[in-house]
């Protein structure tokens, strides 16, 4: 029997269920998944039955240290117990300035850039730069992108001699990231070369590599009408 059991929405398609993944698979633990798809009739009910918030991804712990059985129904939340749980997977980096701007980082992601995420859902079967260059037209948009980028160049120039990361070695703060990662090449958002290069070695990890196999094989399909509206609104302009 698995030690964890995490439930997960479409992988193609449900960006919070790869922040939680990713951290579970780094960790090196055993592990079992359920995939219930999104915005189906009964979607929020199979969740329920796992989630006490009804969201993704939760996380049942079979053996919760002392307190016995646990879940764990939010993303960072996973994050931060599997890097306590398990502090040779590396989750966080070892230094301490390093890691407190790795969570500081990882907390702005998992709270802000409601614009991108609304313009530009994760989608990873498709590349769609035409209709990403609109899309960076929609309120909040270029500027979600503009903070993103410096961030990631700021972390590779400071903190990235060790690996090819935020941080160096692969951590939470990758995790984080991720999901936008792929929607940069869904959408086509051109990047300065180091962050364009720190988003190609995200997408090369093996983990993600698997998650996006996962993916590809998916049949469920969902339609996002804002996004779609944002696009409309706005003619692409020649760049």
């Amino acid at each position: 029997m698995a030690d964890f059991t995490i439930t997960l929405g479409n992988k193609n398609y449900s960006s919070w269920s790869l922040r939680g993944w990713l951290p579970l698979k780094q960790s090196g633990a055993r592990f079992a998944e359920r995939v219930i798809p999104l915005r189906q009739p009964d979607t929020q009910a199979r969740i329920l039955a796992h989630s006490p918030s009804a969201r993704v991804p939760a996380l049942e712990v079979a053996n919760g240290d002392a307190d016995g059985p646990l879940v764990i129904w939010d993303s960072l939340a996973i994050a931060e117990y599997l890097a306590e749980r398990f502090p040779a997977a590396g989750l966080w980096p070892s230094e301490p300035a390093a890691r407190a701007l790795a969570r500081a980082l990882s907390a702005e992601m998992h709270a802000g850039f409601a614009a991108l995420r609304t313009a530009m859902p994760m989608d990873l079967r498709r590349r769609e730069p035409e209709l990403g260059a609109r899309l960076r037209q929609a309120p909040g948009v270029a500027d979600d992108i503009a903070r993103i980028a410096a961030i990631w160049q700021d972390c590779r120039a400071r903190f990235g001699s060790g690996g090819e990361f935020l941080f160096g070695p692969f951590c939470n703060a990758d995790v984080a990231f991720a999901p936008v990662a792929s929607r940069f090449v869904t959408y086509g958002v051109p990047l300065p070369d180091l962050a364009a290069a720190y988003r190609d070695a995200i997408l090369a990890w093996p983990a993600m590599l698997e998650w996006a196999a996962a993916a590809q094989a998916e049949t469920w399909t969902i339609d996002f009408p804002e996004r779609d509206r944002l696009a409309v609104a706005r003619p692409a302009r020649v760049e």
